[in-house]
């Protein structure tokens, strides 16, 4: 073994690696040209023979060193090709480092600058091309580079190699967790769009922080678990074996360079091209270090410092009288080391009496003092400096700055901030468990405390106190990631962007939601009913108003004194939610309100238990699920008396409940009084709040037992017509498709002739475009203002085409271990409604990103308006904002008799549109 530095080579020509004869000590390490694209590691690696070729291995990421090297014209584009070229760890670790696996170079170090820098143009375009520019012309292509450990699809010969078996199951075709990864660097590339508004890019670079966060709670959290468990308890431990699925190490191997990857670019977009351009064009910025402050500002600070944070501030001394503290879930801390002058000056006198050997001795070591201290949370983490306007100091810089109060008398040697993320997958024993309502309050209490899954450290932190932060959470070295700009990025949503005038302006444009032409003026609660009788209605979020539709249907319900009763579904809603108030208004005026409460919608249990205490207090019968299931439909039924009986109203929707939500995600809701419907609709009630086994439903397709099946008779159906010659065509829009089954039923109707056009925001099992399994397949993810949420399923159904909506994507997790509920649309109207909507979708070449055979997506910048169009939401947008004044001008020839009385009667404004 020698410790030096050791340079390898590597071409794409090259199947091995070659270790060059020379290895250099640290003292005489050369100084290369940055353009030759060479590796220069510090590693202690085993070193046979000089020239040795050894076989290139995969490698999972490590630290490696910032190479020495002469700086280039390019500065800023190289360093953003080598970081997320090489998918190493820490990018400036100035230690020593253990690299696990030899690492390849770049490119080859042999190659003459020109041309090394003409073909690092022409191999990294992909990587190149996720830097912002005003004029981009060619695909974007996300992820940036090929993924780690998925096969590449696009090479001919590992297409011939492809079994339908290994298709469907194999982790090295489809990984759930890294495509995950997939879809957020596609929600990452909004903000490197200059055509996003500038403080929009601001936020979604929260937006991907805040999906990160939760990818590590929930995604990590879980395979963390199952490696505890081991591989031999897992359920498919035969797929294991077989190497079909990956085991949860062999995936956190890869999850981490593929997580730093993201993050290094998410860092270099925001403190070089977003926050530079965001202080130029709107003063707004983030002070960064203390240099940047004058003596009055920090004077500012200080007092803002002793006034509002000094009383909330526990310093947490880490010694063998006060344990390693419970450090809160995704709050930042700072790691401070201290040292105690006076301790010191007693130790240098002392020193000169003692042996070498005593010197070492722990005793006499312990002169360094650790701390923390957790930055409170009920206190904004932007301080406005005021006298500048827009200027924001971080409150981790407002503590530092105040750290001679805080530790009084101690010498700081060191302070850097730091952030934890815990698991959410927390184990539930629902069968054992004599009330669900107190297992989830505990499980909430719980998880304050659940082991770690990710440390974030500032890039400069020393690396014995990273160490030490190591070994006191329990954590491995991929678990670990430095951060060079802002930790805690998700923190950005709150960054006051409105104390500047004209923020506006770098904004998406104002909207809001109008009235449905159906529902407008309606003051009385008879009145909604009665538009319901003519005809079902299909309303469109965001783009219909929540509060005069979905909300308007609940509140005028609970007022009505002819309902008798409202049975709801509940599985995530706001906290001042006016449905909740609906509900528990109708329970006090003498209804019959039966509301389930789902306790296990993940990161809303603590708000829905206190909305199921609540509803109990107004009288309403409250469920909290079912055992082993979570209720993940959105279904509310009203059942009224009317002159000829009792009649029942429902509504079935794809988002749930909650008016705030419905201004940012894409939902249908359908308002119904179809006897069919209505009675499917009180067997599902039946079901979730008492003992009641439903054999079939009429129209509904509710999962877990009849919804998988019934999805796979309509595919079954297409193929059958398409081998006859009759009319056949799917079009399926969801969340996400990860079901095996149904995946292999679509691979066999892309077989048969079938056209496929699939639109799935996030993860997608099908690989669009290989011969002879999905020639007819097209997959496109939309990303843009608004977040895809709404399911829609299109069969072509031999020329009469049928169309549903619902709560539930393909997934297997949707269709067998959760309530769902699928509606069929049937009114002629609507089905013209729904297909406008997915010819937009398909149509949109503006924010439409395609999968291709690889499994990255690509989509097309620099296109004129013309052919690009303006994009989906925009489109919508535009459509929405057309009948809005289309029914404005019917209302004004209505009040002004411009329009005679009996087409005034009969012409209804969607009709006119």
């Amino acid at each position: 073994e020698h410790v030096g530095y050791g340079l390898l080579q590597w071409t794409a020509a090259q199947p091995t690696i070659s270790l060059p004869p020379l290895l250099w000590p640290a003292e005489h390490s050369p100084t290369v040209s940055a353009s030759m694209a060479c590796t220069l590691a510090r590693t202690k690696a085993s070193v046979g023979c000089p020239g040795t070729k050894v076989e290139r291995p995969l490698f999972f990421g490590a630290a490696l060193q910032r190479p020495v090297c002469r700086a280039p014209k390019n500065r800023q584009a190289w360093s953003r090709r080598f970081v997320t070229e090489s998918c190493l760890g820490p990018w400036n670790n100035p230690n020593l480092v253990r690299l696990t696996y030899l690492l390849p170079a770049i490119a080859n170090a042999r190659a003459n600058d020109a041309a090394t820098d003409d073909s690092s143009a022409q191999n990294n375009s992909n990587i190149e091309s996720v830097q912002p520019e005003e004029k981009r012309s060619g695909p974007l292509v996300m992820p940036p580079k090929p993924i780690l450990g998925v096969m590449p699809l696009e090479h001919a010969e590992n297409q011939r190699s492809l079994t339908e078996q290994s298709l469907v199951n194999s982790d090295a075709i489809f990984n759930v967790e890294l495509a995950w990864l997939g879809f957020n660097w596609r929600v990452f590339a909004m903000a490197l769009d200059k055509r996003t508004p500038l403080i929009e890019r601001l936020r979604f670079c929260a937006i991907t922080e805040s999906n990160l966060d939760e990818f590590f709670e929930k995604r990590v959290g879980g395979l963390k678990t199952q490696q505890l468990a081991g591989a031999e308890n897992l359920k498919s431990k035969e797929s294991y074996i077989e190497g079909s699925m990956w085991t949860p190490t062999q995936q956190l191997k890869l999850i981490a360079p593929a997580v730093r990857d993201m993050r290094a670019c998410v860092d270099e977009t925001l403190m070089e091209d977003i926050l530079p351009e965001l202080k130029a064009k709107t003063g707004i910025s983030i002070v960064q270090s203390l240099d940047e402050l004058d003596e009055h500002d920090k004077q500012e600070l200080e007092d803002f410092f002793m006034e509002e944070v000094e009383p909330l501030i526990t310093p947490l001394a880490i010694d063998p009288g006060h344990p390693f503290p419970s450090v809160t879930n995704l709050q930042i801390s700072l790691a401070v080391e201290l040292q105690d002058p006076f301790v010191q000056d007693i130790a240098s006198g002392a020193s000169a009496t003692l042996s070498m050997k005593e010197k070492r001795s722990a005793d006499f070591i312990t002169l360094k003092r650790f701390s923390i201290v957790i930055l409170p949370s009920t206190i904004s983490r932007w301080i406005p400096l005021h006298g500048k306007n827009g200027v924001f100091a971080p409150l981790e810089l407002v503590l530092r700055l105040n750290l001679d109060r805080i530790y009084g008398g101690m010498m700081v040697l060191s302070v850097h901030p730091f952030r934890i993320t815990r698991s959410a997958d927390i184990s539930r024993h629902e069968e054992d468990a004599d009330d669900l309502l107190e297992m989830i309050t505990l499980e909430v209490r719980h998880r304050k405390f659940a082991s770690v899954t990710r440390l974030e450290v500032d890039a400069n932190m020393p690396d014995h106190v990273v160490k030490s932060l190591v070994y006191k959470m329990e954590l491995a070295e991929d678990d670990v990631y430095h951060i060079r700009g802002l930790i805690g990025l998700n923190q950005l949503f709150k960054l006051p962007v409105n104390c500047i005038h004209n923020h506006r302006d770098f904004e998406w444009p104002k909207f809001k939601g109008f009235t449905h032409s159906r529902l407008v003026n309606i003051g009385q609660p008879a009145q909604i009913f009665k538009r319901i009788r003519q005809g079902d209605i299909l309303v469109h979020h965001p783009f219909h108003s929540f509060r005069t539709s979905t909300q308007l249907f609940v509140e005028m319900a609970a007022a009505d004194p002819t309902v008798m009763a409202i049975k709801a579904t509940l599985y995530r809603t706001n906290d001042d939610s006016p449905i909740i108030g609906a509900l528990a208004r109708a329970a006090e005026s003498g209804k019959q309100v039966a509301v389930l409460v789902e306790l296990k919608a993940r990161f809303d249990e603590a708000r829905n238990v206190g909305f199921a205490h609540m509803l109990e207090k107004a009288g309403c019968n409250v469920a909290y699920g079912l055992v082993g299931l979570k209720t993940h439909c959105k279904v509310v039924m009203v059942v009224r008396q009317e002159p000829e009986g009792l009649r029942k109203y429902v509504h079935i929707g794809t988002g749930n409940y909650n008016p705030s939500t419905a201004g940012v995600y894409t939902d249908f809701g359908l308002l119904t009084c179809d006897e069919e419907i209505g009675d499917d609709a009180l067997d599902l009630f039946k079901y979730l709040t008492g003992y009641h086994r439903q054999k079939t439903y009429r129209k509904l397709l509710v999962a877990p037992r009849f919804m998988h099946k019934a999805f796979s008779r309509l595919v079954s159906n297409e193929i059958k017509n398409a081998k006859a010659g009759l009319p056949s065509g799917m079009v399926i829009k969801c969340n996400a498709l990860t079901d095996k089954h149904l995946t292999d039923r679509l691979y066999e109707a892309s077989k048969a002739g079938v056209k496929i056009d699939m639109i799935i925001r996030g993860p997608c099992r099908i690989r669009p475009g290989l011969p002879g399994f999905s020639d007819n397949i097209r997959v496109v993810s939309i990303i843009g203002r608004f977040l895809e949420h709404h399911r829609l399923y299109r069969f072509e159904n031999g020329g009469d085409p049928k169309y549903f909506i619902g709560s539930a994507d393909w997934m297997t997790r949707n269709l067998e271990r959760r309530v769902e509920v699928v509606t069929p649309i049937t009114d002629s109207n609507l089905k013209a409604e729904l297909q406008a909507i997915l010819d937009i979708c398909l149509g949109d070449r503006f924010q439409a990103w395609n999968m291709r055979v690889d499994g990255r997506y690509s989509i097309q910048r620099g296109l004129p308006e013309a052919e690009a169009g303006i994009g989906t939401h925009a489109e919508l947008i535009k459509l929405a904002d057309q009948e809005d004044k289309a029914q404005q001008k019917l209302r004004r020839m209505k009040v002004s008799g411009g329009l005679p009385r009996k087409m005034a009667s009969i012409i209804q404004p969607d009709s006119v549109l």
